[in-house]
């Protein structure tokens, strides 16, 4: 135990959690995604380029002209689906959406993954309990999507009925929080 603190009260108890937060690890200030460290203090388009794991979806956010939005002040919630999630799409899908000419069909895929505002997995859980179950976020596109939990999971739902989970919760950024998700939502 450290010095002063006995552990017995609550106010000492988080005062260790407190100075343990301050004196964490740089995993946990920054966490890892696709190998790469998420930093607070970058935009979500500056910590996204660094990830392996979503070189597809940057390939995506870059054809669809949505750089300069994402890297801007928000705040946003960014839904990222893995090059994995990509991958599970029908072949061919991807190389067509990123086509000059389907870069309305890319943006509304891909703005329908964002929800204007900061919504941790918190409030999420929390929303989805006031909403007796489910709650619907108002995305960047227009439509709603569909928030569910299973256990301490977050789920979501798109308009078309496909899933995806949260597989790495609250990563923070500048100008919002991403979630990583397993799977690629459609409007």
């Amino acid at each position: 135990m450290f010095k002063g603190f006995h552990g017995r009260c609550g106010a000492c108890m988080l005062a260790l959690a407190l100075t343990l937060g301050a004196a964490g690890t740089a995993e946990a200030k920054n966490p890892m995604v696709g190998g790469a460290p998420m930093y607070a203090s970058k935009t979500i388009v500056e910590n996204a380029v660094n990830s392996k794991d979503h070189t597809t979806l940057v390939a995506a956010v870059k054809a669809a002209g949505l750089v300069d939005t994402l890297s801007g002040p928000g705040p946003f919630t960014v839904f990222a689906p893995t090059n994995a999630a990509f991958n599970r799409l029908p072949p061919g899908t991807v190389d067509t959406l990123v086509q000059p000419q389907n870069k309305g069909t890319l943006t509304a895929i891909l703005t329908f993954h964002v929800v204007p505002g900061t919504y941790t997995a918190k409030d999420l859980m929390a929303a989805v309990k006031q909403g007796g179950g489910q709650a619907s976020l108002k995305t960047a596109q227009g439509e709603p999507l569909t928030v569910t939990t299973r256990g301490k999971k977050v789920m979501l739902t798109d308009a078309k009925g496909g899933t995806a989970v949260v597989t790495t919760a609250n990563v923070m950024q500048s100008n919002g929080v991403i979630h990583v998700i397993n799977g690629v939502l459609q409007p």
